[in-house]
């Protein structure tokens, strides 16, 4: 067991969970999809979205971690799942190592802007993307820094690097939405983010939304069941989830408030898509009166946001190979690292480095998607979380039944099944969206992927 570890203490469970939780999807994905889908509407569905589903889910898989001490794939194994639901846990370690890849090359990028910011050199995004030979090195310095923290233990890498860089993150953030808000003309930002006009919801919105949270508070990528197994048993898994939720919620809010206060203050367009913080903030930055630090500072929380993310990513395939294979932590890191980076290299490249990469397209259905690493991302970073998530639910509210789940979630909170609301306990609650409700919205969002419903 030593090899495994365990958290040292619940504050370090959640800074880890929630920093896992807590990355690129807040605060480089949330506001994009914000800006092309109706501003405070979008926000007022996804809230839904996190309190109704995304809440629910997190309790299944760390409780389902802490029940088995395991793995996901060993985890699984534990409860007596069949070939066919094996299917899951494996689609999940899949999940964390694929996206890994490409999620390191979008934080090289990070690194890069940092130091564009501090000499003021103005860059086209499309060119610097294009670059391979500053683009590689950044990816193996990133990954490099991965490793730095993986290699430890889970209380003395891990933990202890999500105690400082989690703070660290949140003091950032402030001082760029500080400085977003106080600028001429920030309240129409403000308004357009915060203010919904439910005239703008529809089936696209609440879709978009959903897919958004499940990317970005780490549900179905194995990393929650991961994060479980080294949960103490008296710490309560209630509380740690719902402050995994509202950390992560409060960063992807924050978010928002960095960048469209800006956003309107200079009178640009809010729905510029991907590409809103790498290629309309350095041009916002620019124009600030001291706005080289400022932007120095945003892309810098944005690389620990990101390597709060990645640390996770590792551990999951690491964590399998460390229980099943008995390999040490750091060489488990060191594999699983180096494998992640060389399949990352295509994703580096397929930005306009080469061409091959760039043009190369994935039809499914009416869906076209282009470049690889574009592919990557629909495919593990969209589509097969929400399968993942689907195999999960319905093998623990089917097959194992919610009974033993409902047992490890009452350790250390124990009014789960005995404080009545309406004369229904939370477990009675739970047990229902994880049978019914959440198998069928995620099956709904599945769905939506290949347009069946045109949204």
């Amino acid at each position: 067991m030593s090899a495994r570890g365990q958290f040292g203490s619940k504050f370090g469970f959640i800074m880890a969970a929630a920093g896992s939780a807590v990355g690129l999807g807040n605060i480089w994905r949330f506001p994009y999809l914000t800006g092309e889908n109706g501003g405070g509407a979008f926000v007022f569905v996804y809230l839904c979205c996190v309190l109704l589903i995304g809440i629910p889910l997190l309790f299944n898989e760390i409780a389902l971690g802490r029940m088995t001490n395991k793995n996901p794939i060993g985890a699984f194994k534990d409860t007596g799942a069949n070939a066919f639901w094996m299917i899951g846990p494996i689609l999940a370690l899949c999940v964390s190592f694929f996206v890994l890849s490409y999620y390191s090359v979008i934080a090289g990028w990070t690194i890069g802007y940092i130091y564009t910011s501090l000499t003021g050199m103005e860059l086209s995004f499309a060119s610097f993307q294009a670059n391979a030979k500053v683009i590689i090195p950044l990816l193996i310095f990133f990954v490099g820094l991965n490793l730095l923290i993986v290699t430890k233990d889970i209380a003395k890498g891990i933990e202890k690097a999500s105690k400082i860089l989690m703070p660290v993150l949140f003091v950032l953030i402030f001082v760029v939405i500080l400085r977003s808000v106080t600028l001429e003309g920030a309240g129409a930002g403000i308004k357009y983010y915060l203010v919904p006009d439910f005239s703008k919801i529809n089936a696209g919105t609440f879709l978009k939304a959903l897919s958004q949270c499940f990317f970005s508070m780490s549900i179905g990528w194995g990393i929650m069941i991961t994060y479980g197994s080294y949960l103490a048993k008296n710490e309560s898994i209630v509380q740690s989830s719902l402050w995994i939720g509202l950390l992560d919620t409060g960063v992807a809010i924050m978010g928002g408030l960095m960048v469209f206060p800006a956003v309107f203050a200079f009178g640009l367009e809010p729905n510029q898509g991907p590409t809103l913080v790498f290629q309309i903030l350095p041009h916002i930055f620019n124009e600030m009166p001291g706005g080289h630090i400022f932007g120095a500072f945003f892309f810098l929380l944005l690389m620990i946001a990101a390597l709060t993310s990645t640390i996770s990513m590792i551990e999951v395939p690491g964590s399998w190979l460390v229980d099943e294979k008995k390999w040490s932590r750091k060489k488990a890191a060191w594999v699983v690292a180096i494998a992640a980076l060389v399949v990352g290299i295509p994703s580096a490249l397929s930005k306009g480095a080469n061409e091959t990469l760039s043009t190369m397209t994935l039809n499914i259905f009416s869906l076209e998607i282009t470049s690889f690493m574009d592919i990557m991302d629909f495919l593990w970073g969209t589509l097969f979380i929400m399968i993942v998530a689907l195999f999960v639910c319905l093998y623990i509210g089917w097959i194992i039944k919610p009974a033993r789940i409902i047992a490890e979630i009452n350790e250390g909170s124990p009014y789960f099944t005995t404080t009545k609301i309406a004369g229904v306990t939370p477990a009675q609650i739970w047990s229902f969206f994880i049978r019914f409700v959440c198998p069928l919205v995620i099956l709904i969002v599945i769905l939506n992927q290949f347009n069946v419903f045109g949204a």
